[in-house]
């Protein structure tokens, strides 16, 4: 979309054509100008020009150019920071494979073929790094980039869902050997049932006299989390964290200098806290990851399905039933409950 011409009468010209001195002249976004027609043209001419320069372009286009145009495009702009994040790191991984192909010139196969050598190291990786791959081309699809997009049909590896439930001994181990703040985004994240990324977004305005505000990232639930004395006690854990004399961070969460933690920084912190909890309990499997204390969480609750299902904020008890790892512990026969 262009923006609104100054002179309303060359509002007929295409998209990005400009008068120049001499000529038509179609203006690209990093500054570059090429020449379409002369200044005596008609503006049929100039359509024309202008279509036949755009036709030329797709098809000296290659993938990193496709996957260049996606990265700077209001759709990807308007995803969570994680996201783009992540985004950028499958692109470096598909680049150096697809980049200098032309997209129409790739095919189901050849997506295939990656994912049959990327899954033997890593299926979940191949899983995403196709996911992205396949919304680059149904976003160059939709503008008239690509004829269409070769990952359709292609299959995803299947992925066993994790069934790691973290004991209270291990969390216990874990939490002994964590500086304070870890301690405190544990505890926020085991008691509320929350994504690492809820809990290192926090703001003081959260925290309410009912609870704390949460507006989980990924579905959108809106729950307010009443407080217990655990939660207070987490609250106040992460309110003696040190932070710098004059600064007030807007963040449960913070930096000495009042910023809030990135996934990177804080999983840091995190993997050093599993280290020295393996270090002084080396029988023990510190194997969890981060987002297993929602597991956790969500296990260690009382009531039914449907139950947890509406603290955890998911939109059906499916999901929920995903986390609820916890083995049940059932009567043998004849020791029913009559």
């Amino acid at each position: 979309m262009t923006g609104k011409r100054k002179n309303s009468d060359d509002n007929w010209m295409p998209p990005r054509v400009y008068r120049g001195r001499s000529a038509y002249e179609f203006k690209h976004h990093n500054g570059s100008v090429i020449r379409l027609c002369s200044l005596d043209c008609t503006q049929s001419v100039v359509w024309a020009e202008y279509e036949k320069y755009i036709e030329q372009q797709k098809d000296n286009d290659t993938f990193k150019k496709l996957v260049g145009r996606f990265l700077i495009s209001a759709e990807f702009t308007d995803l969570a920071f994680e996201t783009q994040k992540d985004y950028h790191k499958y692109a470096r991984k598909l680049i150096p494979v697809f980049g200098d192909v032309q997209p129409n010139d790739i095919r189901p196969e050849h997506v295939q073929r990656y994912m049959d050598k990327r899954g033997l190291k890593s299926k979940t990786q191949a899983n995403r790094e196709k996911t992205f791959m396949s919304r680059v081309f149904g976003w160059g699809y939709e503008r008239g980039y690509v004829k269409g997009n070769p990952c359709k049909g292609v299959r995803q590896y299947k992925e066993k869902s994790r069934e790691r439930y973290i004991t209270d001994a291990e969390y216990a181990a874990v939490f002994a050997a964590a500086p304070d703040m870890v301690r405190a985004v544990m505890e926020l994240a085991y008691l509320c049932c929350a994504r690492q990324r809820d809990v290192l977004a926090l703001t003081r305005n959260q925290i309410l006299e009912d609870g704390i505000y949460i507006c989980q990232g990924k579905t959108g639930a809106k729950q307010i989390k009443a407080w217990s004395d655990r939660l207070r006690a987490a609250v106040a854990l992460a309110d003696s964290v040190p932070i710098s004399t004059g600064i007030a961070s807007a963040y449960v969460i913070h930096q000495q200098n009042g910023n809030r933690y990135t996934r990177d920084g804080f999983n840091s912190k995190w993997r050093n806290a599993k280290l020295a909890a393996k270090a002084a309990n080396p029988a023990m499997n510190i194997d969890f990851t981060f987002h297993d204390l929602k597991a956790k969480g969500i296990s260690d609750l009382e009531g039914s399905l449907v139950e947890k299902q509406a603290i955890s904020g998911h939109k059906n008890s499916s999901q929920t039933a995903i986390y609820d790892r916890k083995v049940k512990i059932v009567p043998v026969v004849g020791n029913q409950k009559k």
